[in-house]
């Protein structure tokens, strides 16, 4: 497999390098997933695209900044090679932290939930990682060892171990493992850590075959930073599923939520008043009141009852229905009342 040209094609005299391209691409990607699954995580999707726009500065110079540093012999002699970006010399350590520590910062100012946020951006990472990494194919860099096996990347007649090929690999299936997950998330930062821990697992063997590894104090720092994150996660993670058992799910729903077609058949319902002893009358007792009279006074001052009875059903809606049949309170002109018959039981107790 051997590289390609670095360079994807010119403008007036410019090259356009194709890890600019492939980088770009990654991180459009990774910015229009979070923004179609924001709901999930009970943040405001157009929202995201601020936090976008901040996490990516801060970690492009972050991953800049951090490769620096761990390069500075070689960068401490010609200054203005650390703004040379489109050479490549980006460390995905660094953008992380850089970016991580941005969006904490800016949730806080924008009052959202710093583990919703950290959930959604990780969630996606992987298949960014996974399409970035080709970049580093096009620039002939972040390879392993020599061999001999069929899919080695030749660099300059050599065969070597395509290690952003296994990382680009490893990512790409982990995006599909946190996708589901992210279904079945149980408390705020369990994708974050799972992504945080998977990575790191893998980057610790990869960087084990690379050669072109940033040291600390004589040792490969990506295999200690990524051994800090695999232990340091574990301990969270196992923390924060032990708080999730006692306060249950994340997105279980209490016992007693009332739904919205629930909470529109009680604003429809007619209000519960107070009876005459005092007790107000429960709503069993009113959905059985069926054909009740509705008693009215016309203007003969004589009390006649309306051809009209009210019924509650089930979903909580007052329906009209005749009640032709039912029999009405009439004051006579003898000051007589009669009788009331079949009247319906009202507040669970007869009145006299």
């Amino acid at each position: 497999m051997p590289t390609p040209d670095k360079v994807a094609f010119s403008i007036a005299g410019f090259d356009i390098m194709w890890y600019g391209i492939i980088i770009a691409t990654a991180i459009a990607v990774v910015i229009v997933i979070s923004w179609r699954r924001a709901p999930r995580y009970d943040l405001v999707p157009d929202k995201t695209l601020n936090y976008a726009i901040i996490i990516v500065l801060a970690g492009i110079v972050g991953a800049r900044i951090y490769y620096v540093v761990f390069n500075w012999s070689y960068y401490k002699q010609d200054l203005g090679m650390i703004f040379q970006f489109r050479e490549g010399g980006l460390a995905i350590h660094g953008g992380l932290i850089f970016g991580a520590l941005a969006l904490v910062i800016m949730s806080r100012v924008w009052k959202d939930n710093p583990l919703n946020l950290l959930d959604l951006y990780f969630a996606a990472f992987p298949l960014g990682q996974a399409i970035g990494r080709w970049g580093n194919y096009f620039n002939g860099e972040a390879h392993g060892g020599q061999t001999d096996l069929p899919w080695g990347v030749i660099i300059g007649g050599v065969k070597y171990h395509p290690t952003f090929l296994y990382e680009s690999i490893w990512c790409a299936l982990l995006f599909v493992f946190l996708m589901w997950m992210g279904n079945r998330r149980r408390f705020k930062g369990q994708i974050f850590l799972l992504s945080a821990m998977l990575y790191s697992l893998e980057r610790f063997f990869v960087e084990w075959l690379r050669t072109d590894s940033l040291r600390l104090f004589g040792m490969k720092q990506a295999m200690f930073l990524s051994a800090l994150v695999m232990v340091g996660g574990a301990v969270a993670y196992y923390v924060l599923w032990k708080r999730s058992k006692v306060s249950g799910a994340l997105n279980a729903p209490p016992d007693n939520l009332i739904s919205a077609e629930d909470t529109k058949s009680v604003a429809d319902a007619p209000e519960i008043g107070a009876d005459t002893t005092g007790k107000a009358g429960s709503l069993a007792d009113v959905s059985r009141i069926a054909d009740a009279p509705e008693v009215s006074d016309d203007t003969a001052g004589r009390t006649d009852a309306t051809v009209d009875a009210f019924q509650i059903g089930a979903d909580g809606i007052v329906n009209a229905s005749p009640a032709a049949d039912t029999p009405a309170v009439r004051e006579g002109t003898d000051g007589s009342t009669d009788a009331i018959t079949d009247a319906p039981e009202i507040g669970g107790e007869n009145r006299e």
